[in-house]
């Protein structure tokens, strides 16, 4: 099955699909003249028009305009020399690339003019089939028809990463309020403790205690507004915020009981990580095999923490071949790449990801201490 995903991803590459029509039409005429040009060499030279054809067609989408023009000459000049004529198939393909890679004035004024010269070629060589010339325009309509549903697809696909991105700004805004709320609070209560049991002498220090007090309380009470104001901006507030990279065992596990065997591998002597970089590595982790489950069915993958002295490094390697072409961000209940990077960037570290050259896809970020 994965055999079967590659070889579609293989000619599914532009270049190779152009390359495999080509070679396909080619084949077709080639055929056609020799089984041909014995017994009828009309047939046979249209056969001829059809190889010479379909070479334009190689680019196609880089040149939609003349190798429009260009196949529609030689379309033209087979109908009105041959009674045959397979150049309408190779027509066919430049005019809906007009269609799909072109757009506004300039594919309305090359439609026309090539269905003009077209109508003209019917009328002169077979005035009953004049019908024949709608074929044209319905060519380039099913082309802009495909390119206007592929702008939306990408529209939406940005829209959804944008929101991702967004999305992952505000659960790192509330995991922040956390881990700042909480250390406020034990300054706060520090502050009032000295202050009680300070003497009354000097005063001024028991009033830059106050003064520490009162500011360390207006910090939690603004952090909590603005948490509200985010709350209110969107879902996902009730994430637990508890996880770190103590809790990578249990995530590898359940990845495994999900249908991801996965495995994980410690470097180094585990030390305790700040709070924001603890958090961050859970959640890279936990987006990275996100992503191959959903992305890469049948893949293993292999998580890698290891601790430096002035650095911690977490890898997620997977040996999967994807299934889906979703851009970053999309994937749903999760951050994507985009938000990824947000977090590591967040932390000052640096993040590296793509396919990998031996196969897979490989998720590596390095967070200083």
């Amino acid at each position: 099955m994965r055999v079967g995903r590659a070889i579609w991803r293989f000619f599914g590459r532009p270049e190779v699909f152009d390359a495999t029509l080509v070679a396909v039409l080619g084949a077709i005429a080639v055929l056609g003249i020799v089984t041909t040009v014995a017994d009828a060499p009309p047939v046979a030279a249209s056969a001829a028009m059809l190889l010479v054809s379909v070479f334009p067609l190689l680019v196609r989408r880089r040149h939609p305009v003349p190798v429009a023009v260009a196949v529609v000459a030689l379309d033209i000049v087979d109908t009105l020399t041959f009674s045959a004529n397979p150049t309408v198939t190779s027509a066919m393909i430049a005019l809906y690339s007009l269609g799909r890679y072109t757009a506004g004035r300039r594919t309305l004024v090359t439609t026309a003019a090539l269905t003009a010269a077209y109508g003209v070629a019917l009328v002169l060589q077979a005035p009953t089939q004049s019908l024949a010339i709608t074929v044209y325009p319905v060519a380039v309509g099913v082309g802009q028809l495909v390119r206007a549903r592929a702008e939306l697809r990408e529209r939406a696909n940005r829209e959804r990463a944008d929101e991702a991105v967004r999305a992952e700004r505000r659960r790192i805004a509330r995991e922040l309020h956390d881990v700042v709320a909480h250390h406020l609070s034990v300054i706060n209560a520090l502050v009032g403790g000295a202050r009680a049991v300070m003497p009354p002498e000097p005063p001024e220090a028991r009033e830059a205690l106050l003064s520490a007090e009162q500011t360390a309380r207006q910090a939690l009470t603004e952090m909590r507004h603005l948490l509200d104001v985010l709350r209110a901006d969107g879902p996902g507030g009730g994430e637990a915020t508890g996880a770190g990279a103590a809790g990578l065992p249990t995530l590898v596990e359940q990845a495994g009981a999900a249908g991801l065997p996965a495995s994980l591998a410690v470097e180094g002597s585990p030390v305790p990580l700040p709070a924001a970089i603890d958090l961050a590595v859970y959640r890279i982790v936990q987006e990275a095999l996100t992503n191959t489950r959903k992305h890469a069915s049948g893949a293993r993958a292999t998580v890698r923490i290891s601790y430096e002295e002035r650095a911690v490094e977490v890898e997620v390697l997977d040996d999967g071949t994807a299934v889906s072409t979703s851009s970053p961000g999309s994937s749903p209940g999760g951050f994507g790449l985009a938000g990824m990077a947000e977090r590591v960037a967040l932390c000052g570290g640096r993040l590296r990801t793509g396919p990998r050259e031996a196969g897979g896809f490989e998720v590596h970020a390095r967070l200083p201490l």
